[in-house]
């Protein structure tokens, strides 16, 4: 038994953002059916690299789904997805605001049909201001939540994050948001609407970086590899390659000392504590770097382990993924389609005492189950 058996999800959604979420209700056992144009409307098809003529982006976020073709911009498709929204528990979807609106399927139209429905809609600005019909793309919501301005070296651009962020924090949020709205369903016995905006959940997750400028005006910068408020906490370099060591409280510092086999480091009045540290840590990270480049970095890491430290390889995506730890973790997964055959991916990493994530469908192809819900009678 899965926790969400018996939740049917219509998934209108493209890209990432919201595809993502939905691919988590899946594994835990909702039912998401895919909605798409017949030419088909989620670019991230087209995106490489491929296997077996599937783009290798599309594959991350659409296992466990199943896929129907229809045009909602007819009167007779629209007909039809209202009698799949008869029977449906959520409908999400991440077109521009306003659009579900124009074709007569926005939130008070549906609940015309189901009042239980639970309708998320995900937009880069949301449905209320100034920006609310505004298209909204992951690398835009990087740079005007502020976070490029915080990422990459000092003497460096404003960089963006290496994945999509903001979509896969959105994805999280369409999970969290779409179970509490089930949890109240459960007591109103009354959809709900919501409104998820890829800004505000940007803007939430600076943390920090946010916090310190409300409370105290002070503002972040790019510091590359450095922590705007901890000191030592980056990467240093090592004889064999980068190393990041991170030396969180006055406490770790002087065990680091005594590691480094520099006890005198912790009684230095340059060094006393994080805030004098901080101070003075242009001074210190020469220091340290004096000792990292002695050794490698295997060396350092039986080290910090030793003296309960944090620390870590600054691996490759290849390194990262063959890992010992991560294989230990059994993280890695197969599923065969039978058209294109076997992909690999990365596990849900929800782990449960008593409860089974599944890996029952490969990513679906364009309208692969059309045929199945063409019948009258649709239950679940």
């Amino acid at each position: 038994m899965q926790p969400l058996e018996n939740i049917r999800v219509l998934d209108l959604s493209r890209v990432y953002a919201a595809p993502a979420g939905s691919m988590m209700l899946a594994d835990l056992g909702a039912e998401v059916i895919r909605i798409e144009h017949p030419d088909g409307s989620d670019s991230m098809r087209d995106w490489g690299p491929f296997v077996n003529e599937q783009s290798t982006y599309y594959l991350c976020a659409n296992r466990n789904k199943k896929s129907i073709t229809l045009d909602l911009k007819t009167i007779e498709d629209r007909e039809r997805f209202k009698e799949l929204v008869k029977d449906a528990d959520v409908v999400l979807e991440n077109f521009k605001t306003g659009d579900m609106e124009r074709m007569g399927l926005s939130y008070e139209e549906l609940i015309k049909v189901n009042p239980r429905i639970i309708y998320c809609a995900v937009t880069g600005f949301g449905q209320t201001g100034p920006l609310a019909h505004e298209p909204g793309f992951d690398p835009v919501i990087q740079a005007m939540s502020g976070l490029m301005h915080v990422t990459g070296s000092a003497e460096g651009e404003a960089t963006k994050v290496g994945v999509p962020i903001a979509d896969i924090l959105t994805s999280n949020y369409v999970v969290i948001s779409i179970l509490a709205a089930l949890r109240m369903r459960d007591q109103t016995n009354t959809g709900q609407f919501i409104d998820l905006a890829l800004l505000d959940i940007q803007m939430s997750s600076l943390a920090n970086v946010a916090s310190a400028y409300l409370n105290t005006g002070f503002i972040s910068e790019r510091l590359g590899n450095r922590h705007n408020n901890v000191a030592p906490y980056q990467v240093f370099n090592c004889e064999d390659g980068p190393l990041m060591i991170c030396v969180g409280t006055d406490g770790q510092f002087k065990k680091f000392c005594t590691m480094l086999k520099r006890e005198e480091w912790a009684n230095d009045p340059r060094f006393l504590t994080n805030t004098m540290r901080k101070q003075h840590e242009a001074e210190l990270v020469q220091m340290i770097t004096d000792m990292t480049m002695t050794k490698k970095r295997d060396e350092w890491i039986t080290l910090l382990q030793q003296y309960k430290i944090p620390g870590g390889r600054v691996n490759t995506i290849a390194e990262a993924l063959e890992q010992p730890q991560f294989m230990a973790r059994d993280m890695i997964g197969e599923i065969e389609h039978e058209q294109y055959g076997t992909i690999r991916f990365i596990k849900n990493p929800l782990k449960f005492s008593d409860l089974t994530i599944q890996y029952k469908l490969a990513p679906p192809i364009l309208g692969e189950h059309t045929n199945e819900f063409q019948k009258s009678s649709l239950q679940k």
